[in-house]
């Protein structure tokens, strides 16, 4: 039974307690309810359920099991797994904070809660960095919108945006910018990245190794100043521009809470089984490593059901095992700490593009792995490595270093 102390808190009570509902904590909630984990109740901050690809009205979703849906019916999808499964969704609640290792404090319209759970899993997802985190100057004048103000300005509101646009950046969700602003009537002037290539989009200039130096403009955005790596600069004319690509994990809930964070990720530092270095929390999804497709997060949340249930169970948690570590151009890696041998394939993300990248594996100087990938290794795609080699690591070793041969 719930109760309410004198500061009018109710207390709740949950086997497992999900934050975040989209695709990685919906798969993660409906697969648990399945397997009759108990109790297992999923907060959503925003009104609906869903995730990004609420928003998101391209194809494409649910690979690589067809059918392909559209964002918002592949979110819709999610929904009805999870409910169907038996799990509880509530959303409109925000969790503000730990009263205890397995203790969240929340708000929402049933006013405030303290909601105890077996286990606590955190997937809270990802967030774009806005322009003041950019360092990009001038003021902020109207027509200055992230990836996810566009998306929603367009999908959810109908609103306008703007006549002339620029998108800053030239990666998948760069061009389901573009492919937006043109839906909505926005001629797309240009997109440009400071990286040496892109993929172009038909009919729209790709201006590479080309930075935003300022914002014109002091109501409305009339045009931005930009820099070539050969030291040219000009000036675009637009009334819209949209930073797009700078994804971090959603973290401040894991930061509270003394989880900690990776430092190229910035997100929760796990093991292959999705768990913290805090017994009984767990972490899956964007939420440990920005922005990935939608089917990762979902496989990921799918695949920390096992972990989660054998916490139930009574399995012991392990030690925090060696860390791992990147080095540049690499910029991070996840799992990124080992505590034995993995099951999963492990990402890895590079600052910039290098062709056929031969990655080397090494701990205390000693190899564990190497191998050349024949392809690109893009700033906005991951690597994938095998995970046989995490057998070889030694668990009272010193860090595991990744890096480029």
């Amino acid at each position: 039974m719930n109760r309410t102390d004198d500061a009018g808190r109710t207390d709740v009570r949950a086997d497992v307690l999900v934050v975040g509902a989209g695709p990685a904590g919906l798969a993660l909630a409906a697969r648990l309810a399945r397997a009759g984990a108990g109790r297992v109740q999923v907060l959503e901050r925003d009104q609906e359920p869903g995730g990004m690809p609420r928003h998101l009205h391209h194809g494409g979703f649910g690979r690589p099991a067809p059918p392909r849906l559209r964002g918002p019916a592949y979110a819709r999808r999610s929904v009805r797994a999870a409910l169907a499964a038996g799990a509880v969704l509530r959303t409109g609640i925000t969790a503000t904070g730990w009263a205890g290792p397995l203790r969240l404090e929340t708000t929402g319209p049933a006013g405030l809660e303290r909601i105890t759970a077996r286990a606590v899993v955190l997937a809270t997802g990802a967030r774009e960095r806005p322009r003041s985190a950019r360092l990009v100057p001038g003021s902020r004048p109207q027509g200055v919108l992230t990836t996810g103000e566009l998306f929603q300005a367009v999908h959810a509101h109908g609103l306008p945006v703007g006549r002339r646009a620029v998108v800053v950046g030239a990666e998948p969700v760069a061009r389901h910018a573009a492919a937006t602003l043109r839906q909505a009537g926005t001629d797309v002037a240009a997109m440009l990245t400071e990286h040496p290539r892109g993929t172009a989009v038909p009919g729209i200039a790709l201006l590479t190794g080309t930075t935003v130096g300022e914002l014109r403009g002091r109501d409305r955005l009339t045009g931005v100043t930009i820099h070539h790596r050969d030291g040219r600069t000009g000036l675009i004319a637009c009334d819209t521009v949209v930073f797009t690509g700078d994804w971090i994990p959603e973290h401040e809930l894991a930061r509270r809470g003394g989880v900690p964070l990776d430092p190229g990720t910035r997100g929760p530092r796990v093991d292959d089984s999705f768990r913290t270095a805090l017994p009984g929390v767990f972490a899956v999804g964007n939420a440990l490593h920005g922005i990935e497709r939608a089917a990762t997060a979902a496989a990921e949340g799918a695949a920390a059901a096992a972990p989660v249930l054998a916490h139930l169970a009574g399995a012991p948690w392990p030690e925090s095992g060696p860390p791992v570590q990147v080095r540049a151009p690499l910029v991070w890696m996840t799992p990124n700490r080992i505590t034995g041998t993995a099951r999963r394939p492990l990402l890895l993300r590079s600052a910039e593009a290098v062709t056929a990248p031969v990655v080397t594996v090494t701990q205390d100087g000693r190899p564990l792995w190497r191998r050349r990938f024949p392809l690109v290794a893009s700033p906005s795609r991951s690597l994938r490595l095998p995970p046989h080699w995490t057998a070889r690591v030694d668990p009272a070793g010193g860090p595991v270093v990744v890096a480029l041969a």
